[in-house]
């Protein structure tokens, strides 16, 4: 009996005990939620204001020279952006796209910004040499991407070896007539007054002839201009004057004659790219064709379709500035 009541006793002080500590637990709980919650809510905020901007970026694009780069920015919390291309050229475009003109290792770098906060990504580009040997004449029509053939070497390397040295930069196209070719790298056309007569100059030498059976006078051309048969019956090339070939439609009926009065054969391959581009076939193996146009085509015709005086020389000037893409 003595054992049944310390045990009933025991219950009812736990009965208590437990009574007590719900009473506190319930007075204590809803502070506790508050300071809780207060303290989440000044974290929250203390973190948002102190949110900086996220620089990201990737890019596409072939890298080989000239290469089209095209960035994608990823950046967040950003309303503006900073590109450094690494090669001189800067961009605050969100989406920009570069042209790398020549090979090398490139830094590029995106300062994403918001408010008085950026922050600064930087990724390293690297550029492969083409495998074409490429030059770029630059003008204000646009731009030119030329492809010099291995097949005329010795007009390819003196043409890149005077680009190389800067000679044809503020040159003019001197002579441009519509439905046949823009001509220039007359050094005497740098800086000449209005009117003056031009297509005479050049360095002291002449490139010996380099006739390529494959190579022809479709539209975009680039060939070496020269003297005429009477002075130069081994048809050398200036050394430094040439012309794009715009040309005008041509049609089998127009080969065929060239090929009964010269003497050879056009393959069916040139003839499909004569009806296809058009061009000049008369002056195919009398000049020397050693390169041809394979971006800006357009820019041939704009330059074509200037005001000219009698001469052909362009009323304004048409100047040029040649690179070597390498």
């Amino acid at each position: 009996m003595a054992l049944i009541r310390f045990i009933a006793l025991q219950a009812k002080h736990i009965k208590t005990l437990t009574v007590k500590i719900k009473n506190r637990m319930d007075t204590f709980l809803p502070n506790f939620k508050k300071i809780v919650c207060s303290a989440s809510w000044a974290f929250l905020m203390l973190g948002f204001s102190c949110s900086r901007p996220v620089a990201d970026f990737s890019y596409a694009g072939a890298l080989t020279a000239p290469a089209k780069i095209r960035f994608d920015n990823r950046s967040q919390k950003a309303d503006s952006f900073v590109w450094d291309f690494g090669d001189g050229s800067r961009s605050e475009d969100s989406l920009p796209q570069h042209t790398y003109k020549r090979s090398g290792v490139y830094m590029v770098s995106l300062t994403a910004q918001m408010g008085n906060k950026s922050r600064t990504m930087q990724q390293q580009i690297e550029i492969e040499a083409p495998k074409k040997c490429l030059v770029e004449i630059e003008t204000e029509f646009g731009n030119m991407l030329v492809w010099l053939y291995d097949g005329t070497p010795l007009h390819r390397d003196n043409f890149l070896k005077l680009a190389g040295q800067g000679y044809f930069d503020s040159l003019l196209f001197h002579r441009v007539i519509s439905g046949f070719m823009v001509q220039g790298g007359d050094p005497n056309s740098r800086n000449a007054g209005p009117g003056q007569p031009l297509g005479m100059g050049g360095p002291d030498y002449t490139i010996p002839a380099e006739f390529v059976d494959t190579l022809i006078h479709t539209k975009g051309a680039l060939a070496a201009a020269r003297t005429g048969d009477q002075v130069n019956p081994e048809k050398r090339s200036s050394g430094s004057q040439f012309y794009i070939v715009q040309g005008k439609a041509v049609t089998d009926r127009e080969l065929d004659l060239i090929e009964s009065r010269k003497g050879f054969r056009y393959s069916t391959e040139q003839r499909q790219k004569y009806n296809e581009k058009g061009g000049v076939p008369f002056l195919d193996r009398d000049y020397t064709v050693f390169g041809e146009v394979i971006e800006g085509l357009e820019v041939i015709d704009k330059i074509a379709g200037v005001q000219k005086d009698n001469r052909d020389r362009p009323l304004k000037d048409v100047k040029m500035v040649i690179r070597v893409i390498n």
